[in-house]
């Protein structure tokens, strides 16, 4: 009976000690709808933020996705949208690092985006820079998200 207590003890000391476990809940897991944007290019500052569109970004533990879609159904030909994209991310302290592998424009795609994030209450606030060279795309960008909790 000692020899199976000793055993069951070492096994949970083990699995305690285990360095390598993913943190299983990370503040920044969860569902973001974006409430606010904005892109800065030399000294130009501008909302990109679209009222007329809906944005929510999906965070779990390895991986992040956004969609974003128009409110109007699609119905009207000029504001029609759909946009989507994800892959997977890094955390380390407030670095925020998104490696994106799926983008509706693939000339976007395996390229990697550091922003400082701060999650204030329900609130998350990623700051940083947004560069492809290809596309000529040299911005800082500051978007705001608030938690979805239904």
């Amino acid at each position: 009976m000692k020899l199976i207590l000793g055993l069951i003890s070492m096994v949970v000391i083990i699995a305690s000690c285990d360095t390598n476990k993913k943190q299983t809940q990370l503040p920044i897991v969860g569902t973001w709808q974006l409430v606010s944007a904005t892109s800065t290019e030399k000294d130009s500052t501008t909302s990109t933020f679209n009222a007329k569109q809906k944005m929510i970004k999906i965070i779990n533990q390895t991986h992040f996705a956004f969609l974003s879609h128009d409110l109007n159904n699609g119905k009207d030909s000029a504001s029609a949208a759909f946009t989507a994209g994800g892959g997977t991310y890094t955390l380390a302290d407030s670095v925020y690092t998104e490696h994106l592998d799926y983008f509706v424009d693939r000339q976007w795609e395996n390229n990697k985006f550091e922003f400082v994030v701060k999650i204030v209450n329900d609130t998350l606030i990623q700051k940083g820079i947004e560069k492809v060279e290809k596309l000529g795309v040299d911005h800082i960008i500051i978007e705001k998200y608030k938690r979805v909790t239904n």
